[in-house]
């Protein structure tokens, strides 16, 4: 990949029985951030975040999934990296 190029993100959302599982793959960025809340708000009430095939993300993502998982989101498959990332990033709001 040149420096150029920017990896994108790939949404796939999935009704499952209990609500709607979205599929993230690739990079989430302050960017996509709009389009992933579209998707959350069109899910309806029982949504679950699977970032399985999520690579990479920067601070305002991390503090988007915080907010998800407040509201109710199920964040779920979450790679180390980001898992600890947000545990932080939650600490240091509440400090």
């Amino acid at each position: 990949m040149d420096a150029g190029s920017e990896m994108t993100l790939k949404m796939e959302r999935v009704s499952v029985r209990h609500g709607v599982r979205i599929w993230l793959s690739g990079e989430l960025r302050n960017q996509q951030l709009d389009a992933l809340r579209s998707e959350i708000e069109g899910g309806g009430p029982h949504v679950t975040l699977d970032l399985t095939e999520l690579n990479l993300v920067d601070i305002d993502a991390v503090r988007f999934l915080n907010t998800c998982g407040a509201r109710g989101v199920k964040v779920v498959n979450c790679s180390p990296y980001i898992r600890e990332w947000m545990y932080r990033e939650r600490n240091q709001e509440k400090d």
